[in-house]
């Protein structure tokens, strides 16, 4: 109620009364004023209740950056306010309040609690093992800021692994050519002692090496295209059985016995394929079963039905088996148990990293299983057609 106009509705009252008009009509007069103003008050004004500004702040930035795949830490200071799903699995859930000195722990990520905002560190083995991470320092506010982290270990292992590739690609190329290059040398600075035996056996280490070579080559190029093409799935529908006597017919012709057995195959083994692709994977297989099974023992080879849904093309041969640590790297390129006794039979170190893409480009699974003294057995498990057409 505003107090100085009700007094000056009464005085006005009161001098309406002394001019000698009714004291009903002031009194009337003075209600409808006094009510006018009461009705014209403006609302009492509520306020809301005092709210902490920097908790809101952080339980916004908390939803905001929590489904992030990155890991993010926020920091007021030196102490971590905020750390969202991905840095928890990262650091642990322990991160969150602890000062980032004790969180971090690593020498190159104190650095970047004193650098600028922007700088970014790349620290091995931050998390363990041989991982790499990129941190980089952002501004959030006047206060705050954010450590950003990435993981860049799949792309140095990519790095690696093609720094790798090229080293060893280039070791398996010089040896045949340095071996081609002493020997033609020899042979072309003559000399009492290079008779007509010797050149013949010079020129036969020749062109041994020089197949060698041309092998290793169309390997790669095997395995490049392989896996340039590794994400589109063949539709060509596939006879299994047909494709794996047509195989095991050439391969025991050129080896003059019969060697190679089909011992089981299931009826209209079917799946949708790449037949040159799916012949390679046999050819491999079974030569790498004829090389170092035992050359008196059959090489085995069936076709298996797993389930409705899948077929199981199996190759064993009865050789001296392959040790339990050699197991887990076979698939890996160049990798060989014995690297004498591979190059001696013309192996490249390549077949089975051939077949391990081959065998993921039809969406199936490769597994390799041995015991010394027993033999070694190879199965490639593929998805099945039920019906031709399907």
């Amino acid at each position: 109620m505003p107090w100085p106009s009700a007094i000056l509705a009464a005085a006005t009252a009161a001098a309406i009364i002394a001019a000698g008009v009714s004291a009903w009509i002031a009194l009337i007069v003075l209600i409808v004023w006094i009510g006018s103003l009461w009705l014209a008050a403006p609302e009492p004004e509520i306020l809301p209740p005092r709210v902490d500004l920097g908790e809101v702040s952080r339980d916004a930035v908390r939803e905001t950056i929590e489904p992030l795949g990155h890991p993010l830490l926020i920091l007021d200071g030196r102490r971590i306010l905020v750390a969202n799903a991905a840095a928890r699995a990262a650091l642990g859930t322990h991160v969150v309040g602890q000062d980032a000195r004790i969180a971090l722990r690593h020498p190159d990520a104190m650095r970047l609690l004193e650098m600028d905002d922007n700088d970014t560190v790349s620290i091995a083995g931050f998390t363990g093992g041989r991982s790499l991470w990129q941190l980089t320092r952002r501004r959030v506010d006047d206060e705050r800021w954010m450590i950003e982290m990435i993981d860049r270990t799949a792309e140095s292992d990519v790095s690696r692994a093609h720094t790798d590739f090229v080293a060893n690609a280039s070791h398996e190329l010089r040896t045949p050519l340095a071996a081609i290059i002493g020997y033609v040398e020899t042979l072309s600075d003559g000399g009492p002692a290079v008779d007509e035996t010797t050149t013949k056996r010079f020129l036969s280490v020749t062109e041994r090496e020089a197949k060698r070579m041309l092998t290793l080559v169309e390997d790669l190029m095997t395995l490049s295209h392989v896996e340039a093409e590794k994400h589109d799935r063949p539709d060509e529908q596939v006879d299994l059985a047909k494709l794996v006597r047509r195989v095991l017919s050439e391969m025991n012709a050129m080896t003059g016995k019969d060697r190679i057995v089909l011992k089981e195959a299931v009826d209209q083994p079917l799946i949708k394929g790449d037949a040159r692709q799916l012949e390679q994977i046999l050819r491999n297989l079974i030569d790498n079963a004829m090389k170092y099974g035992s050359p008196d023992a059959a090489v085995n080879v069936a076709i298996l039905r797993d389930g409705a849904s899948e077929l199981i093309v199996r190759v064993t041969d009865q050789g001296p088996g392959i040790g339990p640590e050699h197991l887990p790297h076979l698939t890996r390129r160049f990798y060989r148990t014995d690297p004498g006794r591979s190059r001696a039979s013309g192996g490249t170190g390549l077949g089975l990293a051939i077949v391990k893409h081959i065998v993921e480009r039809h969406g199936g699974q490769l597994e390799i299983s041995s015991q010394l003294g027993e033999g070694t057995q190879v199965s490639v498990t593929l998805p099945a057609l039920r019906h031709a057409g399907d």
